[in-house]
């Protein structure tokens, strides 16, 4: 008997494909590569902070898992966190670690396995948010390392890779098109995607 994976991804515009116009982003590209019979429910939300997604993430989630099956949980937040409003970042780096923690807890005590997809860089957003950014992305690899959980980083290599900046700059700025998402996909499966889903979950 096949096993029931049921698969939620959680988190921003990314999580979300916006700007993607074959509407499939890189989660739906992920899937399509994705061996086995999955269920796979995409929860992102336009300029979600981790703090909106901590909010909604349980009574979200919960409703989509059953007991006997191999629920999962991919996360992705922190690029909205890192935005300047009025002088300061909408969500401080500790307190979006924190909430990573506190997503990465709820996991454990759930049974759901868990896999962390880093926050991609917001092209017009300027050096000071890339920098941001990516120090945000090397506290929460360290988080993940520490709890055993896979981490996927993308933020430097999407801001060094033509497609994603080029489509993001001729869009609104942060989101790419359909080859900025395919190299988000690449990025994605090559870090231990094959891995994390063939193994049975916690």
């Amino acid at each position: 008997m096949s096993r029931d994976l049921r698969m939620c991804f959680i988190g921003d515009s990314f999580v979300q494909g916006i700007g993607d116009p074959e509407h499939r982003g890189w989660v739906g590209r992920v899937l399509q590569a994705t061996c086995g019979d999955v269920t796979a429910f995409n929860l992102g939300i336009r300029r979600n902070t981790s703090e909106d997604v901590l909010r909604r993430c349980w009574r979200e989630v919960a409703p989509r898992t059953l007991p006997d099956a191999d629920n999962r949980l991919v996360v992705s937040f922190g690029s909205n966190d890192m935005v300047e409003e009025e002088g300061k970042v909408r969500v401080a780096p500790s307190r979006c670690v924190g909430n990573l923690t506190s997503l990465l807890d709820g996991c454990r005590q759930r049974a759901i396995g868990a896999l962390v997809v880093g926050p991609p860089p917001v092209v017009d957003a300027g050096e000071g948010h890339l920098r941001r950014t990516s120090q945000l992305a090397e506290e929460m690899a360290a988080l993940c390392r520490s709890r055993h959980v896979p981490f996927i980083a993308t933020t430097q290599t999407l801001a060094c890779d033509p497609a994603w900046t080029r489509e993001a700059l001729a869009g609104d700025g942060a989101h790419p098109g359909s080859a900025g998402y395919h190299r988000l996909t690449d990025i994605v499966l090559a870090g231990r995607w094959h891995e994390w889903t063939a193994r049975p979950g916690q």
